[in-house]
């Protein structure tokens, strides 16, 4: 059995340090610093004139804090399970002279969003709590409703491979990754979570979900053992 909306949060609630440190992202994930720089740049070039910005599971506020670099003006919405990652989320955007435009507590797949208002939505670490296809394909509608025209949604997550020896292999690479990392109890602690925490899904279902729900240009940003980024524009 797959822990539920609660105990999840619960664990949210205790980790909020881990969530919060903008030099290394989420270390338990492959290229977490490189992705945080890579989206946040990629995003002043696609999304010069952004207003507005979505952060679904923003656990500390890292995404949003590095998108504000190079937008100090735009406002926004951060999204958690955790009410205590939302109020550091908050604390360390308007540290920084950010706009925290709503704050919402919740499941995104209970949550409403405005809809026609968001020039960018962040998923980072967040949609591999999804538990089948019909929530993904709910979820992924949901954010493109959010977007304006010409408005960009951007993936990053852990994820699985169509092919059951490539995804041998690539579990391979993430444990020696997490080993190297802190060692092989670490490792093993990150695995059980992964396997009672979390559902991933593949870069194909999730490419081929995001133009179905009507996205006209997707991309792969970048790809590293278990995890991807993907861009996609409204």
């Amino acid at each position: 059995m797959k822990m539920t909306v609660n105990e999840i949060r619960s664990r949210f609630d205790n980790e909020v340090d881990r969530f919060s440190n903008l030099e290394t992202g989420q270390t338990s994930t492959v290229d977490s610093a490189l992705v945080l720089e890579m989206i946040a740049n990629t995003i002043a070039k696609t999304n010069p004139n952004a207003n507005y910005i979505c952060d679904i599971g923003c656990g500390g506020g890292n995404f949003t804090l590095k998108v504000l670099e190079n937008f100090p003006t735009l406002e926004s919405t951060i999204i958690d399970l955790s009410m205590n990652m939302l109020n550091r989320a908050k604390e360390r955007i308007e540290s920084t002279g950010g706009t925290v435009e709503q704050l919402l507590q919740g499941d995104i797949r209970e949550l409403k969003l405005c809809k026609q208002h968001y020039d960018i939505v962040i998923a980072a670490a967040v949609l591999h709590h999804l538990r089948n296809r019909a929530e993904w394909n709910k979820v992924l509608k949901k954010i493109y409703d959010s977007l304006v025209e010409g408005g960009t949604f951007w993936y990053w997550d852990l994820i699985k491979h169509e092919i059951p020896k490539v995804d041998d292999i690539q579990n391979d690479r993430y444990k020696e990754y997490l080993i190297q990392f802190k060692g092989e109890k670490y490792q093993q602690h990150v695995f059980d979570y992964i396997k009672k925490e979390d559902t991933p899904e593949t870069v194909t279902f999730i490419i081929s979900e995001l133009q179905k729900v009507g996205f006209k240009k997707v991309d792969i940003l970048h790809k590293n053992s278990k995890f991807a980024a993907i861009v996609a524009v409204k």
